[in-house]
């Protein structure tokens, strides 16, 4: 496929390595339940709510907490850790970019996620592993993966004169502020509909084949370049609160390789709500 980096691993792959020492999975789901029902032998569950974010605050568990965290799983630096999940890897997407701003190495993410191995009738088990507590490391952030809503707000002048782009990947009916939230999903108090100026629209599932897996770097090079998002601009992506605009992030960094792409965590639930931040919305009842 030629992809910029070598960041993924097929299904294939992981059946012929299971139970490797130095190989380790882990699995993201948005479902926090589905790893119960049968996850892949030896791989342990990563709840993205109560693992990463902040019991209390609107914001991430510290570098030290990643440690920490790593640690209690039994993973060593030197370990290859594969992440996997539901929703198109939607989740093991946010784990990754969020574990790579961490400081996070050696990090691939199994290609089709839990949708693929399942179609492909691979085993799965209810047993729950356990491995012996190591020392992580000190970890420290890169934040230049990282934007915030202040810095997202400055960027809107390198859009508008062509040397940035912001990239909204939601629904396209969230996108014109016809709704504030994905089909099926509750409103969660975003107060107003539409998108960050000059943002355009590239919805995170235009960059998967139907198995859940990448489309190739022609077609990923294509979708964004067609759009006028190019390698040569900075470029800010966003969504509800980030975990599809990892997925895009993950496509744009990894697999084709441009070297300036943050991921606005704050994204539409932050901004939408914000007192003061520039909307646009193109969506009208009459």
């Amino acid at each position: 496929m030629n992809y910029a980096k070598d960041v993924l691993v097929n299904t294939d792959w992981v059946a012929q390595n299971l139970g490797q020492e130095g190989i380790r999975l882990i699995e993201v789901d948005e479902d926090i339940l589905l790893y119960d029902t049968g996850h892949i032998p030896g791989a342990v569950k990563l709840d993205w709510q109560t693992d990463l974010w902040h019991p209390v605050q609107r914001d991430f568990i510290t570098a030290e907490e990643v440690s920490a965290l790593l640690g209690r799983l039994g993973i060593k630096p030197t370990d290859q850790i594969i992440l996997y999940g539901d929703k198109s890897n939607w989740w093991a997407a946010y784990a990754y970019w969020f574990l790579t701003y961490s400081g996070v190495q050696n990090l691939k993410l199994m290609n089709g996620g839990r949708q693929k191995w399942m179609a492909e009738g691979r085993d799965v088990t209810t047993d729950v592993p356990t491995y012996p507590a190591t020392e992580y490391p000190a970890l420290q952030r890169d934040e230049s993966l990282r934007a915030y809503r202040d810095e997202v707000r400055a960027h809107l002048e390198s859009v508008q004169a062509g040397q940035g782009a912001l990239v909204d990947v939601r629904s396209p009916d969230e996108f014109s502020g016809k709704v504030t939230h994905m089909a099926n999903y509750p409103q969660e108090g975003v107060l107003r509909g539409g998108h960050i100026p000059g943002a355009r629209s590239i919805p995170w599932a235009k960059a998967t084949n139907e198995d859940g897996t990448f489309k190739s770097a022609e077609e990923l090079k294509a979708l964004y370049e067609g759009e006028g998002v190019t390698a040569d601009k900075d470029v800010i992506a966003y969504c509800r609160i980030a975990e599809r605009s990892s997925h895009s992030w993950f496509v744009l960094r990894e697999l084709l390789g441009y070297p300036k792409v943050r991921n606005y965590d704050g994204s539409w639930t932050e901004w939408g709500n914000a007192v003061g931040m520039p909307i646009e919305k193109t969506y009208s009842e009459a």
